[in-house]
């Protein structure tokens, strides 16, 4: 199948062969005609899968065949948890519009920044509007913009949403919509809230969901370098240069951590830079900017990056501190290997560390080759055993023990020769 197949205006058609879409995937090949019949859905998929596009193209296409007039109404609301991605869905709009001979008019909105320049661009209306909650709801408090006319709600990210606390918000946003409109939700995962909020949005919606694992990212090479924590920034720093990468995204767990690690491969001749929400939102669209030109090597970033940040050609990924759980890993990783391009994604990995990674290969499906490099061999304990094995260790999400760990622990106890002594176990 082709983009040219589906029956969207000619106009969209061109503006999706223009950025690159030739044949559609999985997700777009179902959401995309859903959406034109006026069907809800509930999709869920990874990061990488196509899904903004999936469902701005038939957005637009809808938009595009209400008449004109003004002030604008506001018909089509996509809804974010976070300024990157309003930022980014919205810059897709706008580029899949470019050749409507009548484009809508299309807005951008959220927090972290004065509301009043948002509002000014809001004068006269606007047909398409991307918006995270907080700042929608403030502007319509303020009468800059109504919801009463929207005909299509997207909710993009929701398990972000609801994750990120916007729960409440979203319940007022709801109530403010009409009664006949037809909505999306897509998501990268379905916990028990997404489930609920996806029972009382949506009516008979088509249920997509694309298959997750190592066959979402089929052209990122994974690899595991084993390495003692203290001697991370130096092996990057020799990787860097031995490698010759360049735009490269590193992956730590602290805001803190983003900016030692960043300072400490600035000073030692790697122009690197930290990007993390402790930064104003002026000076995070500066680092993303300057990093899609090619004037920073080294982004040094937390999971504020892991989803929506779509950067064209980003070679490398680097998991300098792995990431929580093993959801999170593939949404790091899928920040290389794009649009087709291939792409390398590392970790680094220490005796401390080396049973977390063996849960994500084990929920992901993959067995990675351990690599050591010259002069960088660890010099820790042996990695830990397998945790089937081991009482009283814990989940991806850390160590803490799980309720499976707990009763391991118990039963191994009570079967111990020594389960009934008072001296200590073994």
């Amino acid at each position: 199948m082709r983009f040219s197949d589906f029956p969207l205006l000619p106009e969209l058609l061109r503006a999706a062969a223009g950025s690159g879409y030739l044949s559609p995937t999985p997700v777009q090949e179902q959401v995309i005609p859903a959406l034109l019949r006026g069907t809800d859905v509930l999709a869920l998929a990874q990061t990488g899968s196509g899904k903004t596009a999936a469902y701005v193209l038939p957005l637009l296409h809808q938009v595009q065949a209400i008449a004109r007039r003004s002030p604008r109404p506001l018909h089509a609301l996509v809804l974010l948890p976070t300024r990157e991605l309003a930022m980014q869905v919205a810059a897709v709009v706008r580029d899949m519009a470019r050749f409507l001979p009548d484009p809508p008019k299309i807005a951008v909105v959220y927090g972290g920044v004065s509301a009043n320049p948002q509002m000014m661009r809001l004068r006269g209306g606007a047909e398409v509007l991307v918006a995270t909650p907080g700042r929608l709801l403030d502007l319509v408090a303020s009468n800059a913009v109504s919801l009463s006319a929207v005909r299509l709600l997207v909710l993009d990210e929701a398990d972000r949403l609801l994750d990120a606390g916007f729960a409440e918000e979203l319940e007022r946003v709801l109530a403010l919509l009409p009664a006949t409109r037809q909505a999306a939700l897509l998501s990268a995962t379905m916990p028990p809230a997404v489930q609920h909020l996806a029972e009382r949005l949506l009516q008979a919606p088509l249920r997509v969901q694309i298959a997750d694992g190592p066959s979402t990212v089929p052209d990122i090479v994974q690899r595991v370098v084993l390495v003692d924590p203290p001697r991370r920034t130096a092996l990057l720093r020799q990787l860097l240069q031995q490698e010759g990468w360049k735009r490269v995204l590193v992956f730590v767990a602290t805001q803190h951590a983003a900016e030692a690690v960043a300072a400490k491969l600035y000073t030692q001749g790697v122009y690197a830079t930290p990007f993390h929400g402790g930064l104003s939102q002026g000076a995070r669209t500066q680092v993303i900017d300057e990093l899609r030109k090619g004037q920073w090597d080294v982004v040094v970033t937390t999971d504020l990056a892991a989803r929506g940040l779509d950067i064209a050609q980003l070679p490398v990924v680097v998991n300098y501190d792995l990431p929580r759980s093993a959801v999170d890993y593939v949404h790091r990783i899928g920040r290389t290997g794009r649009a087709g391009a291939s792409g390398l994604a590392l970790s680094l990995v220490s005796a401390g560390t080396e049973a977390h990674m063996r849960l994500i290969e084990k929920r992901q499906g993959l067995v990675l080759e351990r690599e050591i490099v010259a002069g960088f061999e660890p010099t820790e304990a042996a990695a830990a055993p397998d945790l089937a094995t081991v009482p009283g260790t814990g989940g991806i999400k850390g160590k803490r023990p799980s309720k499976k760990d707990k009763l391991r622990a118990l039963a191994v106890q009570a079967h111990r020769p020594d389960s009934g002594e008072s001296g200590p176990a073994d």
